[in-house]
């Protein structure tokens, strides 16, 4: 049954987010049925797509298929001057299809309404990743589920109307929380998963988040939001703590 339909396994937040923004367009193009689609093994061979595939991809297009939504994003313009970006998501199944080299299949699937350099994937063990900036079809884990990824977005619109802060994202956020914090955020375990993870209080949300480049490290940010006055003067209070700490080469 469609996520609209059937929206179980979601928060209130995120449900309330489907509820304002979700909205299901049905498909007018013809799509091959994934039963009857070849596909490359790990040995490079032309075979039947595996029954794996075939369940986790038309699961795919039967629960998410045609689901559109906007995510709001509070951001930070020229000037720190506050800003809401707004993107649609649209969730589509591409034409691709990866044997991934240690288990199982991976598929693409369309995701942000506009020009973008990566592929959003689903793999057959549930798991939701992209591209590595490469573009050669390596999968990399960001979410454990569409769920995750639902659960991400509707956070992400709700401190939407939050303010962002400017700037120094990683050396404020490790005063917030944790062994250092001033004051404790909650993890948001829903919305967080490998490659993202959220902590909230009632006053200020940090959301972290690393993405893999082909042969390199995982780059790490912070983004940082206030939601009050009291919120605003927590996160100072940790940017002064993250300034006073000596730089280093």
């Amino acid at each position: 049954m469609h996520i609209l339909e059937d929206p179980s396994g979601l928060s209130p937040r995120a449900l309330a987010f489907l509820g304002r923004a979700g909205r299901r367009q049905e498909r007018t193009e013809p799509r091959v049925p994934t039963e009857l689609l070849r596909v490359r093994d790990r040995k490079g061979r032309l075979v039947p797509a595996p029954l794996e595939l075939v369940i986790r991809r038309e699961g795919f297009a039967q629960r998410y298929g045609g689901l559109r939504y906007t995510v709001r994003e509070s951001v930070t313009s020229a000037g720190d001057e506050r800003r809401v970006h707004s993107s649609e998501w649209r969730h589509e199944l591409g034409s691709y299809v990866w044997a991934d080299p240690v288990r199982g299949w991976f598929f693409d699937w369309r995701g942000p309404h506009a020009a973008h350099p990566i592929r959003y994937l689903v793999h057959t063990d549930g798991r939701v990743g992209a591209e590595n900036t490469a573009g050669d079809g390596v999968f990399q884990e960001l979410e454990a589920s569409m769920l995750h990824r639902i659960e991400a977005h509707a956070l992400m619109d709700e401190v939407s109307a939050w303010n962002p802060w400017p700037s120094g994202g990683l050396g404020v956020a490790r005063f917030l929380g944790g062994l250092d914090g001033l004051d404790g955020l909650d993890e948001v375990a829903e919305a967080s998963g490998p490659a993202r993870s959220w902590r909230m209080s009632a006053t200020v949300a940090v959301e972290e988040s690393a993405f893999l480049s082909r042969g390199g490290p995982r780059e790490r940010r912070a983004q940082i939001w206030y939601r009050d006055e009291e919120g605003r003067r927590q996160v100072a209070a940790a940017a002064a703590l993250a300034a006073a700490l000596p730089r280093t080469a």
